[in-house]
C-alpha cells in the first residue's frame, strides 16, 4: 500500500493559461473547469476534462504512450502473481489491469494513477475465494463498486484523511506481514494439500509440510530475488520486473531440458484454462466473454453474507487510492478530485467482473513509476491497458513458463516495500501510548483476523481515545470571591462566575458542567456562566448545560449566559434558553454580563486595572 518515498521528477510543463483551473479555495478542482458540473451532478471524468481543456497535443500523446509501456511492463507480472496469491488463476489480474485499469483513468478524478489488482487487497480477497470461490469474489468487487460510486457521489472522497495515522500503518504493515508469510509456500516449494481460510492455520499448514521444502524452488526464488534488487543499480531504464523473471523464466526452461527429473512449477504447470475445447497451459490468449459475476442466481442472502467483504472492499479500495492520489500530486504539484477519483474506482470495480476481473484500486508503486516515467495525462494508463492486453494475447504462451517461485520473490519485494518499517518503528518510538495501542492492535488484528475487524477496531479505538484527549483540553473554573480578580474586574457581590475553556461536546460535557451543581447556593444571587472560550457546543453539551441553567432557576438564581456563543449559532436560536426560562439573560461579551449582574445586585463594578466604572470602559 506504501512504498519508500520516491524521488521528485521534473516539473510537468503546463499551457499557460492553465491557472484558470487551479484550486485555492479547497473546491475540487472539477467544480472550477470550463461548462463545471454543479454541486448536485455526479463527480465524474475530471481528470479527462481538466486534461483536454488545458489542450492535449501529439508531443503528449508519445510521452504519455512511452509511460504507458513502461508502466505495463512493470504490471504485467504484479498483476498475475496478485491474482495467483488471491487463490485465482493469474489472468483474472490481467482482466482487471486492463479493464479497470483503463475505465479508473477515464472516469476518475487522478491524472496519474494506474489502477489494478494490489497487495493490500489479498488479505481480504483470499477468504472470499475460500468460502465463496471465483463467483463470490467477483460478486463482492462487483458490490464494493457500488458502494464507491455512492461515496463519490455524496462526496466522501476528503473524509479519508481523517482516518489516523496509525490505523493506516497497523494495517498497511499487517498485510505486508501476511502477504510474504503466505509467499513461503512458493519459495519453498512446499507441498500443502489445501490451505485454509485463516492466517494462522495457513502458517500452521506450511508448517506441518516443511519437510517438502524443493530447493531447486528456493534457488529460483533467491536468484529472482537478487536480481529484482540488482538491476535497479546497474539500470533503471528497463523495468527490473521485466529482466529479473524473464531471465529467470529462461534459466528455468533451459535447465528442465538438461535435467528431465528437475520440477520446477510454472504459470503452465500450475493452471489450465479450456478455450473452445482446448486445453491450454497458463493464461488464455483471448478476452473473456462477458457474463454475470455471480454465475446464476444473485440472491438476497448471498448478497448479505457478502456486504461485510465488500464494504472492506470499498474502504480499504478508497484509503489505498486516494492516498496514491496524494502521493502523485506532491510529485507533479497537481491537484486530484477524490469524488470523482471515488467514482471512477466504483465504475472500474463495477464493469471488471463481468469480464472476470478481481478488485482493483491505485496502485501507489504503478502510479509513481507512471509519473517518472513521465505520463502527462489519465491517457498514460488507458495505454498501460491496452500494452496489458496485447502482452497478453502476443505472449500467452511465454507466460507459461513463468516460475511460481520468481512470482512468490517479487510479491516479497512489494510487501517489503509496502510494509512501512520505518514508519512502524517511528510510531513506538515517539508516538503517545494510546497511539502505540491503536498501532499494535491495528496490526495484530489484521495478522491474526482481517482486514475487517482491524479497520472497524481500529478506527473505533482511535476515535474513542481522540474524544477522551479532546475531553481532556475542556476546562472550568468557579470564581465565587467577589474579591477574587478576572480579566482585571472585580466580581460584585453576590455574583459568581463559571467559566468554560475547550469544546463542550458529549465527550467533556458532563465533567465541564458537573461542577456547577457542588456550588453552595447560598454564596451568590447570580450566576455568570462565561462560554465565550467554548469554540463549538453539541446536542450532548446543551442538554447538560441547560439542565444546570434549570437547577439554577429552581434555586431562585439569575442566570447570565456571556458570549460570544460558542457555534453552531442555530442550536442557540432554536433553544431559546432565556425565553424559555424566567430569570435567564443572553449578554454578547463577558463585560457585559458582568455590567448586568451588577445592575442586578445592585453594586457597581470597577475596573481593577483604571478604577473606572467598567460601563465607561470602552
Amino acid at each position: 500500500m506504501a512504498t519508500k518515498a520516491p524521488t521528485p521528477p521534473r516539473a510537468i510543463p503546463r499551457p499557460p493559461d492553465s491557472s484558470r483551473y487551479s484550486v485555492s479555495d479547497g473546491a475540487p478542482l472539477s467544480a472550477r473547469l470550463p461548462g463545471r458540473r454543479k454541486r448536485t451532478d455526479l463527480p465524474i471524468a475530471t481528470a479527462v476534462r481538466q486534461t483536454f481543456a488545458e489542450g492535449y497535443r501529439l508531443a503528449d500523446l508519445r510521452t504519455d504512450a512511452l509511460a504507458g509501456l513502461v508502466v505495463g511492463i512493470v504490471a504485467l507480472p504484479l498483476s498475475m502473481a496478485l491474482a495467483i496469491a488471491v487463490g485465482a488463476a493469474p489472468q483474472h489480474g490481467l482482466y482487471t489491469a486492463i479493464f479497470a485499469g483503463a475505465l479508473v483513468a477515464i472516469f476518475g478524478g487522478c491524472r496519474f494513477q494506474v489502477t489494478g489488482p494490489t497487495a493490500a487487497f489479498v488479505v481480504i480477497l483470499a477468504p472470499i475465494v475460500t468460502k465463496y470461490g471465483l463467483a463470490g469474489l467477483l460478486t463482492a468487487g462487483f458490490m464494493a463498486g457500488l458502494i464507491l460510486v455512492a461515496m463519490g457521489a455524496a462526496r466522501l472522497g476528503r473524509l479519508i484523511q481523517y482516518i489516523p495515522h496509525p490505523v493506516t500503518t497497523g494495517f498497511t504493515t499487517g498485510i505486508a506481514t501476511v502477504i510474504a508469510t503466505l509467499q513461503i509456500k512458493d519459495a519453498l516449494g512446499l507441498q500443502v494439500p489445501s490451505m485454509p481460510e485463516h492466517f494462522t492455520d495457513k502458517v500452521a499448514a506450511m508448517w506441518s509440510a516443511r519437510a517438502t521444502l524443493q530447493p531447486a524452488e528456493l534457488g529460483v526464488a533467491a536468484l529472482t530475488l537478487t536480481l529484482l534488487l540488482t538491476i535497479p543499480k546497474l539500470t533503471k531504464k528497463v523495468p527490473a520486473p521485466l529482466i529479473a523473471i524473464s531471465a529467470v523464466a529462461a534459466v528455468v526452461a533451459v535447465a528442465g531440458l538438461a535435467f528431465p527429473q528437475l520440477h520446477i512449477a510454472t504459470i503452465g504447470t500450475r493452471f489450465h484454462t479450456v478455450v473452445d475445447g482446448v486445453d491450454i497451459a497458463g493464461i488464455p490468449p483471448v478476452l473473456p466473454v462477458p457474463a454475470f459475476p455471480w454465475r446464476g442466481d444473485l440472491s438476497l442472502g448471498l448478497m448479505r453474507e457478502l456486504f461485510p467483504a465488500a464494504f472492506a472492499i470499498a474502504l480499504l479500495g478508497a484509503i489505498e487510492s486516494l492516498l496514491s492520489g496524494v502521493i502523485a500530486d506532491g510529485m507533479t504539484g497537481t491537484r486530484h478530485d477524490p469524488d470523482a477519483e471515488l467514482v471512477g474506482l466504483g465504475i472500474g470495480n463495477i464493469v471488471a467482473p463481468f469480464f472476470g476481473g478481481i478488485a482493483a484500486t491505485g496502485a501507489l508503486a504503478r502510479t509513481a513509476t507512471n509519473v517518472r516515467a513521465g505520463a502527462r495525462s489519465p491517457i498514460a494508463a488507458v495505454i498501460h491497458a491496452l500494452v496489458i492486453l496485447v502482452s497478453m494475447i502476443a505472449l500467452a504462451r511465454l507466460v507459461a513458463f513463468v516460475p511460481m517461485a520468481s512470482l512468490a520473490a517479487l510479491l516479497l519485494l512489494v510487501a517489503w516495500n509496502m510494509s512501512e518499517v520505518r514508519s512502524f518503528t517511528h510510531v513506538i518510538r515517539v508516538a503517545p501510548k494510546s497511539d502505540v495501542f491503536v498501532l499494535l492492535a491495528c496490526f495484530g488484528l489484521t495478522v491474526v483476523f482481517d482486514m475487517v475487524v482491524a479497520v472497524t477496531l481500529g478506527v473505533l479505538t482511535a476515535a474513542v481515545l481522540f474524544m477522551r484527549r479532546m475531553a481532556e483540553m475542556t476546562q472550568s473554573r468557579a470564581v465565587l470571591d467577589s474579591h477574587s480578580e478576572l480579566s482585571g474586574f472585580h466580581l460584585p457581590k453576590g455574583v459568581a462566575l463559571y467559566e468554560i475553556n475547550g469544546p463542550l461536546f458529549f465527550g467533556a460535557a458532563q465533567n465541564a458542567v458537573s461542577a456547577i451543581h457542588a456550588i453552595r447556593g447560598d454564596t451568590f444571587t447570580v450566576m455568570v456562566l462565561n462560554l465565550g472560550k467554548v469554540s463549538v457546543i453539541d446536542s450532548t453539551g446543551l442538554v447538560a448545560l441547560e439542565n444546570a441553567i434549570a437547577r439554577l432557576v429552581a434555586f431562585h438564581k439569575r442566570v447570565i449566559l456571556a458570549g460570544p456563543l460558542p457555534q453552531p449559532s442555530t442550536i442557540w436560536k432554536k433553544a431559546n434558553l432565556d425565553n424559555r426560562y424566567r430569570g435567564v439573560h443572553v449578554t454578547p461579551t463577558i463585560e457585559a454580563a458582568i455590567v448586568l449582574a451588577d445592575e442586578i445586585v445592585g453594586e457597581p463594578t470597577i475596573n481593577s486595572a483604571t478604577r473606572t466604572p467598567i460601563a465607561e470602559v470602552p
